[in-house]
């Protein structure tokens, strides 16, 4: 299949591209698009064969549900067997934005958009391109990330070309991400709305909209061994080709202990990557060391994490360790998919 790579420029009239890309979805096609996330491949969200045809590009288990994206309130009744009046709140304060809600679906979702599940999961990026794509599509699109299964989504075309070129119709150029992290995904067929992906849209930010909110038990667990209910929630993922490790301590002992790992696996004839801040990467004897920024600058880190994990592919890097980034707000999302990337590998020093 020969894949058409389109450049869509910010601020310049795209409606004739972009209503291009919508006939290829509306034909039955794929077309990669970005998002204020990441980048997303699309296909028809109520055509059974495009949700078979995104599984089989991406490699990407069956079970494993997609996201309809939307562009307008509107449309969002259609597809669900009801809109609880949390939701109502929470898409007015969040939508469009990087916020995923799973409702009860209606009879017009198939099945195979939602990894067989009974719920849907729904949400209005905050992008100008997705959202004129979504228009010109016929107003529902399914999409998860646009890279294949397992691997760092994309937060640049090159890396969806990469991975889609010759599995897909036609891929989007809109550049660099805003925000480099999926979106937060929750859950509101339950009593309390339950977190079961963090993201950029934290816990604390949805408790000023409700009054409680939970966590899935398996946000920072290994939860492989559960039916998903969510995209990623199952299965490896996010994950660089080399091995990844986790270090977690007192930041002078995490340092010491990584360059101690480094020179025993390059004597083993490994090339090393290492993922640092600003603060400490000038301590690193790796043969590729990388800063994802500042500790405290949460929304830097999570912009760089998937990046930097593709970088280190395309270096050849076999092995790689990173420091643990815990902290306030966007740290659990962060955490979520290094843990995730890493295999929940985490030595504790």
């Amino acid at each position: 299949m020969d894949t058409q790579i389109i450049r869509v420029d910010e601020g310049h009239e795209n409606t004739g591209l972009l209503r291009q890309a919508g006939e290829v979805i509306k034909a039955g096609g794929l077309v990669a698009f970005p998002t204020e996330t990441v980048y997303g491949l699309g296909g028809d969200a109520m055509n059974p064969d495009s949700s078979r045809k995104i599984y089989a590009a991406k490699g990407r288990p069956s079970d494993n549900p997609l996201i309809v994206h939307i562009c307008c309130m509107e449309d969002l009744a259609p597809i669900v067997k009801e809109i609880p009046e949390a939701a109502r709140r929470l898409a007015e304060a969040f939508w469009p934005g990087p916020l995923t809600m799973i409702f009860e679906k209606s009879d017009l979702i198939p099945y195979e958009t939602t990894g067989g599940l009974d719920t849907v999961a729904v949400r209005m990026p905050n992008h100008p391109v997705a959202m004129e794509l979504i228009h010109a599509a016929g107003g529902y699109i399914a999409a998860p990330s646009a890279n294949l299964s397992g691997r760092p989504s994309p937060t640049l075309a090159k890396y969806v070309a990469e991975d889609m070129v010759g599995r897909i119709e036609m891929i989007i150029d809109g550049g660099d991400v805003e925000i480099g992290l999926e979106s937060t995904i929750i859950d509101m067929t339950e009593d309390i709305p339950l977190i079961l992906r963090p993201g950029y849209i934290t816990k604390e930010m949805l408790e000023e909209v409700l009054q409680s909110v939970g966590e899935d038990k398996a946000l920072m667990s290994d939860s492989s061994g559960q039916a998903p209910k969510a995209p990623g929630m199952k299965y490896r993922h996010y994950a660089p080709k080399g091995e990844l490790t986790i270090v977690d301590g007192d930041l002078r002992r995490v340092v010491e202990y990584i360059n101690e790992q480094t020179m025993f696996m390059q004597e083993k004839g490994h090339k090393v990557g290492i993922i640092g801040t600003d603060a400490t990467i000038a301590g690193y004897s790796g043969d590729l060391c990388k800063s994802v920024g500042e500790r405290d600058e949460e929304a830097t880190i999570a912009k760089r994490l998937y990046r930097t994990l593709r970088e280190f592919d395309d270096e050849g890097v076999t092995v790689i360790f990173s420091e643990s980034f815990d902290t306030a707000g966007m740290g659990q999302a962060i955490m979520n998919r290094l843990l995730k990337a890493a295999g929940h590998h985490v030595i504790r020093v």
